[in-house]
């Protein structure tokens, strides 16, 4: 496969490493050039970093942000040396408050220019059984995942809709539709971001902004596998049809598609990622 077109004096992005039985990377084709993007929860190896990467070498301008600082500042080193200063800035935010929230757009706006796509990537996982479930772990949860998805979904409607055009993709989970014990919080939070999804999409759509999400089953990475035992991840294996889990830039190819014009007619939907069979 040709690789796309490199800017000169800057070298090709190296390729991610991937899991035996994952298929070749796929170069960038510029399907986001000249657009603005802003990514939450983009340190480190999962989706929000492999999304961030993808947006990238598309061609789009990226802020990330994430609520780790110290691992924010490794992000944005690491894609300053690949795609240049210019390309990319990171700005830390908490997804729990407004305040941050408000900020992470002022300073994206300010520094890239109008912001035409966000990546709702923030959540935050946990297990615990209904029963002895705490307020704390349910609302925190909560919090993070779905009410941060609507912060910053409504601090991007804000900016585009007078703009006439921008795109919002939210990243829920297959859990959102099938249960899976000691995970009653999560799962919620997933279905209520696709519910959102949803509802944002239909007020969204006549001001010409579309909002999507994609349902990703296991997509493997490094943190993923300090939080989950082998057995879990084990059994969460057996049950993709493709005999592995998702490389995180898969999840993020999907989520490119959604953001560019390829996917012009697509609104208030949730794309699955996932090859996880009953």
């Amino acid at each position: 496969m040709k690789p796309s077109p490199t800017p000169p004096g800057r070298p090709a992005s190296p390729e991610p490493p991937k899991s035996p039985g994952a298929p070749p990377y796929v170069p960038g084709h510029g399907l986001l050039r000249g657009r603005v993007a802003v990514v939450t929860a983009a340190a480190g190896t999962g989706i929000g970093g492999a999304c961030a990467r993808r947006l990238l070498e598309e061609g789009a301008r990226v802020a990330v942000s994430d609520a780790h600082e110290r691992r924010l500042a490794a992000t944005l080193a690491a894609l300053e040396e690949e795609f240049g200063a210019g390309a990319v800035t990171a700005v830390p935010c908490d997804v729990t408050s407004e305040t941050q929230v408000r900020a992470l757009f002022a300073a994206a706006e300010e520094r890239l220019g109008p912001v035409d796509v966000l990546v709702n990537n923030a959540g935050l996982g946990g297990t615990a059984r209904l029963v002895e479930m705490t307020d704390e772990q349910w609302s925190r949860v909560l919090d993070v995942t779905l009410t941060g998805t609507m912060r910053c979904t409504r601090a991007a409607l804000a900016l585009m809709q007078p703009r006439g055009r921008g795109v919002v993709v939210n990243n829920a989970s297959v859990a959102g539709w099938r249960a899976q014990e000691g995970q009653a919080h999560y799962a919620a939070a997933k279905a209520g971001v696709m519910a959102l999804t949803r509802c944002a999409a239909v007020e969204a759509a006549p001001y010409g902004v579309r909002v999507n999400a994609v349902a990703p089953s296991l997509a493997m990475h490094a943190n993923l596998v300090k939080v989950t035992t082998e057995e879990l991840l084990a059994e969460l294996t057996a049950k993709e049809a493709l005999g592995r889990a998702a490389e995180p830039w898969e999840v993020a190819n999907v989520i490119v598609f959604l953001a560019s014009d390829y996917s012009s007619y697509l609104t208030g939907e949730v794309v699955s990622v996932s090859s996880q069979h009953p």
